[in-house]
Order: structure tokens, then C-alpha cells, then sequence
């Protein structure tokens, strides 16, 4: 073959790998939020009520009051869809993102999707977390690999993670037994959440009204290539509440690292829409290009 040829045939390939890659890891997503949706169809949906939320510690009944779960059914899955930026270090700019997930409460499970674009070059990622074993891979234009976390560390940090989705956006999860309580004074606790063999803690931080305005954990690992991991304090404050869907909650959180000589803010996530004990995978479009199609095939199981 010619030298044109040649570069032609580069070319397409090239072209094939940048659409094909993407469209491995929508896959996967897809694949475990079907498999996570039929799994939990056959749940009953019970309606929270005083008599559940006994146990826990005064300020954090007055939260799920404040959010507005009792009287509404326990959360067996959630959807969620945010607005926000990105970056990997603070002299870095930051990427605007969009991201969607599905949580469920019955496996403690966590599906999570994030397309970004930094200088116009689009950058995709996927975080699985279940049964207990988590995986983060991140790619720049479908080709290159920026992360790609597994093991203790990846498992034990989106424990807290799956954790902190909970706490903000779905209250009524705070039931769960799995949950060990200490209050520390009005508007503080410690919590311990135990998913199978991982056990993790973190401090909530309340204000009088009921509002959980900050979360900080120290079992969490910063990486930016998934290969080398370091243990920071945590911290998710709020930055404002909102009325969304009947429910009170958070509308945005900052996500911060407090380093030894800075608190690195890396990422702010605004909350866009939030489903409760979803059916169905649903469509998100994004500006920068991106869908998830779901056919009516896919919607009966098959992948």
C-alpha cells in the first residue's frame, strides 16, 4: 500500500477506536443500571414514617423532617443528574461537566457517569461501585487513558462516596442499619457505614435549622491517574438549598481535599434533577454532544 493509503487507513482507524471506546463504556453503564433496575422492580415501596427514624440522633431525624421524606416512600434507587466543573490539580482550569448516576439502597450499589471538556477536547469517565468493588475509568477524546482506578483504596473511597449520596440526596436512607450513630453535640454526629467487609466514618455537620450544610470523612484517597493514592480529610460543604420534586435538598456541594497547605477545591457538582425509585434507564443529552439512547429493546432487558 501507498503512502496515502497508508495514512488513510490510520486515519479510519483512528476514527473507529475515538467511537468505539466511548461507546464500551456507555456499555458497561448501561449494563449494570439495567441489570441494578430489574434487580430491585419486584421491591415493595414502603412509606417512611415517624416510627422509622426513632433510633437515630435528634438532628438527624430533624433533617429527614426538614427534607421533607416523611410521608413519602423509603428510596429503594435514585436518579440523579448534575451541572458543575472539574479539575485534577488547583493550578489547573476547571472543566465544565455533566454527569448522571443511579444509586440503589437494596446492594448498595453507585452508577456514575460524567462526560467534561477541557480547551474543547472532550474527556468521559465511568465510576462503578457494587458489590463492594469499585472501578474509575476516565479517557480524553475516547483514545487516552487519564485514570483508571480498582482496589482497596478505589473500594473503600467510593464506599464513602456511596455514602455521601445518601446523606445529601437521599435522607430517607439514613434509616439504614448499617449506619452506626454518635452524636457529638446538637448539630454534629459521627457515623460509621458498614457495606460487607468495608467500614467507613464521617463527620455530618448541621445547622439549626435542620440543614446538613458539610460532611468530612478521612477514609477517602485523592488520585488523579489511578495508580498513585493519598489519604486527605474529605470535605463536601453545601453550597445552598433547593425545592426540587417536593423534596428539600442540597442544590450544589463543593468537593474539597484539605491538603496540608491548602483545602484543594477540585470540583463543584449543582444538582440538576433527582428521581426516586426509578423503572426505567432515561435519556440525558448533554451540550457537549453526548446521549444515552435508551431503544425499547434495551428497556426489556436486553444489552
Amino acid at each position: 500500500m501507498n503512502a496515502p493509503g497508508m495514512q488513510l487507513k490510520k486515519k479510519y482507524k483512528s476514527i473507529i477506536i475515538y467511537l468505539y471506546t466511548p461507546l464500551i463504556m456507555k456499555k458497561i453503564y448501561k449494563k449494570a443500571v439495567l441489570e441494578a433496575l430489574e434487580r430491585s422492580k419486584g421491591q415493595v415501596n414502603e412509606i417512611l414514617t415517624e416510627a422509622d427514624i426513632q433510633h437515630l440522633p435528634a438532628i438527624v431525624k430533624k433533617y429527614l423532617q426538614y427534607s421533607g421524606a416523611i410521608g413519602k416512600e423509603k428510596v429503594v434507587n435514585f436518579r440523579a443528574e448534575f451541572a458543575g466543573k472539574i479539575r485534577s490539580s488547583s493550578k489547573d482550569e476547571f472543566m465544565p461537566l455533566k454527569s448522571v448516576q443511579y444509586n440503589f439502597t437494596d446492594k448498595p450499589t453507585r452508577l456514575f457517569y460524567i462526560v467534561a471538556r477541557k480547551r474543547g477536547i472532550p474527556a468521559k469517565g465511568i465510576h462503578i461501585y457494587k458489590d463492594q468493588t469499585a472501578i474509575m475509568l476516565i479517557k480524553i477524546f475516547g483514545l487516552f487513558t487519564v485514570a483508571d482506578a480498582k482496589g482497596k483504596e478505589m473500594n473503600q473511597g467510593e464506599t464513602v462516596t456511596l455514602f455521601n449520596d445518601m446523606c445529601f440526596m437521599a435522607p430517607a436512607s439514613l434509616i439504614d442499619r448499617n449506619i452506626e450513630w454518635h452524636e457529638i453535640d446538637s448539630v454534629s454526629v459521627n457515623a460509621k457505614f458498614t457495606n460487607g467487609n468495608i467500614t467507613i466514618g464521617a463527620t455530618l455537620f448541621f445547622n439549626e435549622k435542620g440543614q446538613l450544610v458539610d460532611f468530612i470523612s478521612n477514609d477517602r484517597f485523592e488520585t488523579v491517574d489511578g495508580k498513585t493514592y493519598m489519604n486527605y480529610p474529605w470535605s463536601t460543604p453545601v453550597t445552598g438549598y433547593c425545592d426540587i420534586n417536593d423534596y428539600r435538598l442540597p442544590s450544589g456541594a463543593k468537593l474539597i481535599y484539605k491538603h496540608p497547605d491548602e483545602d484543594f477545591c477540585y470540583g463543584e457538582f449543582n444538582l440538576v434533577n433527582i428521581e426516586y425509585n426509578c423503572k426505567e434507564l432515561k435519556l440525558i443529552t448533554t451540550s457537549y454532544g453526548w446521549q444515552m439512547q435508551l431503544t425499547h429493546s434495551e428497556s426489556s432487558g436486553a444489552h
